[in-house]
C-alpha cells in the first residue's frame, strides 16, 4: 500500500504526524526566539565591553601623552603636531604613510597597551587617532612586514596612515563620551566602531577607537541556532516517538472494535460478545456496538424461525 494511502487510512498516523508537524513548528519558533534573544544579549555585552575599552583606552592615551610632555620627551606643540611628513620610497597603493613628532612615543608606549585590548576575541582593533584621523600606531597584526603588493600591504600594514572617511572622522572629532557607529572598513568587513575622545592638557587631541566584530557574533548566533535545533530536534524526535506509541496503544481498542464491527457487518462473529472495562468514549462505543451485535443476533434468530 502506498505511504499516502497508509497514512490516510490510519487515524493514529494522522494524529501523530499532525502533532509532529505542530511540534516542529513550535521547536523552530522557540529556537529562533532563543537565538535572537541571546544574539541581542551578546551584541549588547560586546558593545558594553567596547564602550569600556574605548573609555579606558582614551584615558590611557591621554595620560601617556601628558606624561611624555611632563617628562620633557614632548612639548605640547609636538604632541599636537599636525605637520604630517610623508614617508617616501615605497608604493603604498594610494594610501600614503606619514611621520609626526609624537609617533615614536606612541609606538613605544601605547603598542603594548593596545595589544592587551585586542586580546578580547570580539575586538578587531584598538587604536588611538588624532583629530584629523591620523593613526600613528596600529595593532601588531596590522604591522606585518611589507610584501611589495600594495593591496596586501594596505590591509596588513596600516600604521601611520590617515583614516579620514566620514565615519572615521566623526569618531576622531566627536566630543561625546562614547560614540557607537556602524563602520564599513576598507578591508570589506563591517563592524561597530566605538570611540571615546582623548584629552591632552585640557585640549581635544583625537579619539581611541575600538572595532567590535559583527561577524563573530553572527558566527556565534548561527552556532547557537544549530545547537538549539539539534537539541530541540532530538527532543522532538523522542517526544514524537513517545506520542506515536501512546496513540497506538490508545487506538488499539478502536482497531479491535473496527475489526469486530466489520465482522458483524458481514453477519459473522455474532456469537462473540464484545466486552470493554473502559468507561471512556471508547468504552461507551464498544457497548453500543455490543448492543448492535446482540440486536442483530436476535434479528437473525427471528429470521431463522
Amino acid at each position: 500500500m502506498p505511504l499516502f494511502e497508509t497514512v490516510r487510512s490510519s487515524l493514529s498516523l494522522k494524529v501523530s504526524l499532525t502533532l509532529s508537524a505542530l511540534m516542529l513548528v513550535i521547536t523552530a519558533a522557540a529556537a529562533w526566539y532563543i537565538t535572537a534573544h541571546q544574539a541581542a544579549m551578546m551584541q549588547e555585552l560586546t558593545l558594553d565591553k567596547a564602550r569600556l575599552a574605548a573609555t579606558v583606552g582614551a584615558r590611557e592615551y591621554g595620560d601617556t601623552l601628558e606624561q611624555s610632555i611632563d617628562s620633557g620627551l614632548l612639548t605640547v606643540n609636538e604632541a599636537f603636531d599636525r605637520d604630517y611628513k610623508e614617508i617616501k620610497g615605497w608604493d603604498w597603493g594610494g594610501k600614503p604613510k606619514f611621520h609626526t613628532r609624537f609617533d615614536a612615543i606612541t609606538d613605544r608606549a601605547m603598542l603594548p597597551f593596545q595589544e592587551k585590548m585586542v586580546e578580547f576575541d570580539d575586538f578587531v582593533y584598538a587604536v588611538g587617532v588624532d583629530d584629523k584621523g591620523y593613526l600613528p600606531t596600529h595593532n601588531v597584526i596590522y604591522q606585518q612586514p611589507l610584501t611589495g603588493d600594495p593591496k596586501k600591504d594596505a590591509v596588513g600594514n596600516r600604521s601611520k596612515r590617515m583614516f579620514n572617511n566620514e565615519v572615521e572622522l566623526r569618531a576622531a572629532q566627536s566630543l561625546e563620551p562614547v560614540l557607537v557607529q556602524v563602520y564599513h572598513r576598507d578591508t570589506g568587513a563591517t563592524m561597530w566602531d566605538v570611540s571615546s575622545p582623548i584629552w591632552v592638557k585640557g585640549r581635544h587631541w583625537g579619539a581611541f577607537r575600538v572595532g567590535a566584530s559583527m561577524e563573530k557574533i553572527e558566527v556565534r548566533q548561527r552556532g547557537l541556532l544549530w545547537e538549539l535545533l539539534l537539541v530541540f530536534g532530538i527532543f522532538a524526535a523522542v517526544a514524537n516517538t513517545a506520542i506515536f506509541v501512546m496513540i497506538q496503544r490508545a487506538m488499539r481498542p478502536v482497531a479491535e472494535l473496527t475489526r469486530a464491527a466489520d465482522s458483524i457487518s458481514m453477519g459473522e462473529g455474532l456469537d462473540v460478545p464484545i466486552r470493554s472495562d473502559s468507561s471512556d468514549e471508547i468504552g461507551r462505543l464498544t457497548k453500543a456496538v455490543e448492543r448492535l451485535r446482540a440486536s442483530m443476533k436476535a434479528a437473525m434468530s427471528r429470521l431463522g424461525e
